[in-house]
């Protein structure tokens, strides 16, 4: 019932060599990495494939609690997860979309 989430753009971070605050790299394109652990699209895209797995996995708790394989506690649990899940996803993506409406205005 609930779909996966394609792929996001190539935005990525450079880890900076002289222990200075890290940026975005313009040589590359913007294409560098978070300390070495891959891109921001990547963790991003990380985050939203766990919050889609959350949100399964409260619907599959609720649809074997109707077939009374399920206590109440295992789907409040499972519920709420997926509520906190999906409130930290919307509030990211409020952040994300600030962001780029801010990043819009700016006088070249």
């Amino acid at each position: 019932m609930i779909g996966g989430i394609s792929g996001i753009g190539p935005l990525q971070f450079k880890p900076a060599l002289d222990g200075a605050d890290a940026g975005v790299s313009p040589a590359q394109g913007g294409a560098a990495s978070i300390g070495g652990g891959g891109s921001f699209a990547d963790l991003l895209n990380q985050a939203a494939s766990r919050t889609v797995g959350t949100l399964q996995n409260a619907e599959q708790v609720s649809m074997q609690a109707l077939k009374g394989d399920a206590d109440t506690r295992q789907v409040v649990d499972a519920v709420m997860s997926a509520q906190q899940a999906l409130q930290t996803a919307v509030a990211i993506r409020d952040k994300v979309v600030s962001a780029y409406l801010e990043i819009s205005r700016m006088g070249i």
